[in-house]
């Protein structure tokens, strides 16, 4: 049974996205905002981390902008997945505000991450993302210690957490095949 440290990112500043005219995707681009890296820093300290063998990073800039503060702090080498990526609100990668992604998100809620029957949405659904999440915690089962650092909606498929905070560690128990969590809409 492995220990993971869940690490959400830091605080991201969206300004020069909105600056660029960045839409879907491309506002995952995001890096951190000067409270997110001291924020960062802040978790880097916490001596739990210093034991894990490995940290493993979102491919979103704010993730690894993150990771890589930690990495620095503890010596620890970073790997990405692909996978920890955050919930995805447009699965057509369309939407180009905020608030579309604030009402996918609503929408998300409101239906608990589950189309109702005879629709489909926009928004990836919460079994789609634990799978995913499930397929990066199962590679890295083996290890002691590992050090996620990702996202708040895509960790909390992983282990019951009513909300992160940025840059907040949340420390569990895992092992392949383990029964899953109830997902917290808060």
């Amino acid at each position: 049974m492995a220990t993971y440290y869940l690490i959400r990112h830091g605080e991201a500043d969206y300004s020069e996205l909105m600056e660029h005219h960045f839409w879907g995707f491309g506002r995952d681009l995001a890096p951190l905002s000067e409270k997110g890296i001291i924020q960062a820093e802040e978790t880097a300290k916490d001596n739990r981390l210093k034991t894990a063998e490995v940290i493993i990073s979102s491919p979103y800039t704010r993730a690894l902008q993150t990771a890589q503060i930690i990495s620095k702090n503890t010596g620890i080498d970073v790997r990405v997945e692909l996978d920890l990526h955050e919930w995805i609100p447009d699965l057509s990668n369309k939407y180009t505000t905020s608030e579309e992604a604030f009402r996918l998100n609503d929408e998300f809620v409101i239906y608990k991450g589950v189309y109702p029957i005879g629709t489909c949405k926009l928004w990836e659904t919460v079994e789609d993302m634990r799978k995913r999440m499930r397929r990066v915690a199962d590679k890295y089962a083996e290890y002691e210690k590992v050090i996620f650092v990702g996202h708040g909606m895509a960790l909390r498929a992983l282990a019951y957490i009513e909300e992160m905070k940025p840059a907040e560690i949340i420390e569990f128990k895992y092992e392949i095949g383990q029964e899953e969590c109830v997902y917290s809409f808060y």
